[in-house]
């Protein structure tokens, strides 16, 4: 079974953190210093990213490059437009097919595959973005720690850890662990929780108004959820964390005409990214083609024929029914050359089928006119791989992984590449980078002493070899700092 999603807003459960810090039970990591008062915005960046390390130890995550850098993209155009003060937002997209996102402080959003399969378009993804990056502007955790009075870093390593098992395994373990902790403080912590998903609500709704997206999106998802919810045996891991009401529901749509009129047009590159998750998780493939091939028969409009036919082509694709999946793409290429989805989506059609030189030379113009392109880049890579050009591979990796030093894919890759390509001690330094990204300094310390080693006994220059003492130097001050 797929490991299912089922975080639980961290601001939500702060208010009880006394509590479940007594019954604790299981040694867990040191987060830092103690916290006196109100958490700084360092602080809480400081503890999101130590979260997301172990987000990425635990979780099945997705690398698809254009799943990752469409979150991005319409995550940053929402920040822009929001209250954010502190622009350092940190993305992971998880392999779940359950419905959900979640934010964590020092701004961490993360979203499940499931939330793609959900959101029936893009203002309504965005809608559930934007209630996100609210709870990281209205700085719901250190609000939480300003109610828990007493809360100190420990009780935010048990809080996180709580999260953590949620993310990674069956969600009833991470619930039970939680209900044995909480007691009698569930109700206050629900109450704190209501009430910073009604402000995340209003000053989400702004947000998207603000960056051109249709508010109302809000309402319709959580009446779609609601839906799911009256006949499914199970809710929504999303509803289990942010309760839908009928009154939140009458709220949201309150707020949506109150906003001046305006028009808003549908984004095909949404209905791309969702036809991507759709055939990453189709179990049938036949059928999945059948189905498109019947969608796209019963097109209507421009824009459903678009997004149907580009679903068509990815589920030849995943059904390895190559130049099918090229015939189907090329009506879509040809009125829209410079789409970087379709490109790509070409590209990985050419590099499956075992034909990497007409990937590369497919690529290379729009590299030129996409320089460090973060989808173009992966598949280039891609291509080169499958061609066997090993070398040029890792080169392409190296220059990427300086514009994506966070991306913890990015550099476990490179080191299978420079392994492939005989660079012994750059097959060590890349892991080194990888386990520093999850926070798992003892791996990346030894790590960049086998790179050591291998440099000091292959003659490297003094320069080489102060470069990485200086870096095993960091890593150990990060370990330190880690442990308190």
């Amino acid at each position: 079974m797929r490991p299912q999603f089922a975080t639980l807003f961290l601001s939500g459960l702060l208010s009880c953190l006394p509590a479940m810090w007594s019954h604790a039970q299981t040694p867990l990591p040191t987060l830092g210093d103690r916290i006196s008062g109100t958490v700084t915005i360092d602080e809480e960046y400081e503890l999101g990213q130590q979260f997301l390390s172990q987000l990425r130890r635990s979780a099945p995550t997705i690398p698809d490059a254009l799943l990752n850098s469409y979150l991005e993209t319409v995550t940053y155009k929402l920040a822009s437009k929001s209250q954010l003060r502190d622009h350092r937002l940190s993305f992971i997209i998880i392999d779940s097919e359950q419905l959900n996102a979640f934010a964590a402080p020092g701004g961490i959003i993360g979203v499940n595959t499931g939330l793609f399969l959900n959101a029936q378009s893009e203002a309504e993804f965005a809608s559930v973005m934007a209630h996100e990056i609210a709870h990281v502007s209205q700085r719901h955790f250190a609000r939480g720690i300003d109610q828990a009075q007493s809360a100190r870093i420990p009780q935010l390593a048990t809080l996180l850890a709580s999260v953590v098992i949620m993310a990674t395994s069956d969600p009833s373990h991470g619930q039970a662990a939680i209900a044995a902790t909480q007691g009698r403080a569930l109700e206050n912590q629900l109450r704190f929780s209501r009430s910073n998903e009604a402000e995340a609500d209003r000053v989400g709704q702004d947000t998207m108004y603000n960056a051109g997206f249709d508010p109302n999106a809000m309402t319709s998802l959580f009446e779609r959820l609601v839906a799911i919810n009256r006949f499914g045996r199970r809710p929504p891991e999303f509803m289990l964390s942010h309760p839908v009401t009928e009154s939140r529901i009458a709220d949201s749509r309150g707020r949506a005409v109150r906003y001046p009129d305006r028009e808003y047009l549908a984004n095909q590159e949404y209905q791309i990214m969702r036809a991507r998750v759709v055939a990453h998780y189709a179990v049938d493939k036949p059928a999945q083609i059948l189905a498109y091939q019947k969608l796209l028969d019963e097109s209507t409009s421009e824009f459903t024929r678009d997004a149907n036919r580009y679903g068509l082509a990815v589920a030849y694709e995943e059904n390895k029914q190559y130049a099918e999946a090229s015939a189907t793409l090329a009506p879509l290429l040809d009125k829209d050359p410079n789409r970087i989805s379709y490109v790509v989506t070409q590209a990985e059609i050419f590099t499956e089928q075992n034909e990497p030189g007409q990937a590369l030379a497919f690529l290379r113009r729009h590299l030129d006119i996409n320089p460090n392109n973060h989808p173009l880049t992966m598949a280039y890579a891609d291509a080169l791989i499958e061609a066997r050009d090993y070398q040029a591979a890792a080169d392409i990796l190296d220059n990427h992984a300086i514009t994506r030093p966070t991306d913890a894919y990015l550099w476990y890759k490179l080191a299978e590449v420079e392994g492939q390509a005989g660079n012994i001690s750059k097959v060590h330094q890349a892991r080194a980078e990888y386990y520093v990204l999850l926070g798992d300094y003892q791996n990346a310390r030894d790590q960049l002493r086998y790179a050591l080693r291998v440099e000091s006994e292959a003659g490297a220059s003094a320069a080489v070899e102060a470069r990485l003492q200086q870096k095993i130097k960091e890593v150990e001050e990060l370990q330190r700092k880690l442990q308190g």
